[in-house]
């Protein structure tokens, strides 16, 4: 399927979770409040940013956090961004979250506003971690795509490299994989804006651009808090380099530039309508 030639588009996402990364440094991690006071501030962040820059996003909520962030999906909701699904808890993740994370975030966003799913239904599901997850489940939980694909080789993760790097269907679930470089599959997630020379990063999304009419990354609020000031979590160097406002900064500036290039930033599930769009002139 070809995209319209006309347009160039920017897809944004943040898993929006529960900071529970210390654990896997085995820091002890008593209890939810812990992460969730972490992730509300950087999802605040996350939200400052888009509104400067005029731009909308995907929030991939887990249910933990939909159920204790109330002025935090508010915010969501209300300034325009697609609220999608990613479990109910990030660092115990089951088979049944596919369809009870969907029950937790709706009930939330119907008590915040109870017009909000008949204008912006949750339709999107993304797996903590990016780990396998049943299509099946997917469909069956009345999802319209599934964005749990990192087409890479991560060490100690998943290794996906013979799988497609453009939306392909299963069964009738659209699947949306992150985007990686053409060639070598390098990923162009989160971990990259940290890391990479910003010039590069924006290079390598311009070549994806290029080769799929789109480009696909994701982040966590989490790294739109102060890591450097606080030891005790144990993060990794790679999670700690330019996060806060560094990385603020950063993604504003790739927005920018994005922008300048004449991209159009879109949701997940405008994708899929691109994509259902584009499948129907081709028949």
């Amino acid at each position: 399927m070809v995209l319209n030639r006309d347009e160039k588009y920017i897809l944004l996402s943040f898993d929006t979770e529960e900071f529970d990364v210390p654990r896997e440094s085995n820091v002890p991690w008593n209890t939810l409040e812990e992460g969730m006071e972490v992730s509300r501030f950087g999802t605040e962040r996350i939200l400052d940013i888009l509104k400067e820059k005029g731009v909308c996003a995907t929030f991939f909520c887990t249910g933990n956090f939909a159920a204790n962030a109330p002025l935090q999906m508010r915010r969501i909701m209300e300034e325009g961004h697609e609220v999608g699904c990613h479990g109910v808890d990030h660092w115990e993740p089951k088979a049944t979250d596919v369809a009870e994370s969907k029950r937790i975030v709706e009930s939330v966003l119907n008590g915040i506003d109870p017009t909000f799913l008949q204008r912006r239904p949750v339709v999107g599901y993304r797996q903590p971690r990016m780990f396998d997850v049943s299509n099946r489940d997917i469909e069956n939980a009345g999802y319209l795509y599934n964005s749990s694909l990192n087409p890479a080789f991560i060490p100690g993760r998943y290794m996906h490299l013979n799988m497609p790097r453009r939306p392909f269907y299963s069964g009738k679930v659209l699947q949306i994989p992150v985007s990686v470089t053409p060639l070598l599959r390098i990923p162009l997630f989160w971990l990259a804006l940290h890391n990479f020379p910003e010039g590069l990063y924006r290079w390598f999304a311009r070549r994806v651009i290029k080769s799929n009419g789109f480009f696909t990354t994701y982040f966590h609020p989490w790294e739109f808090y102060n890591l450097k000031a606080h030891p005790e979590f144990k993060t990794k160097w790679i999670m700690r380099n330019h996060s806060g406002n560094q990385l603020a900064e950063r993604l504003g500036r790739f927005i920018e530039a994005m922008k300048g290039d004449g991209c159009r930033f879109i949701t997940y599930s405008q994708l899929v309508e691109v994509w259902e769009r584009g499948d129907k002139m081709a028949k």
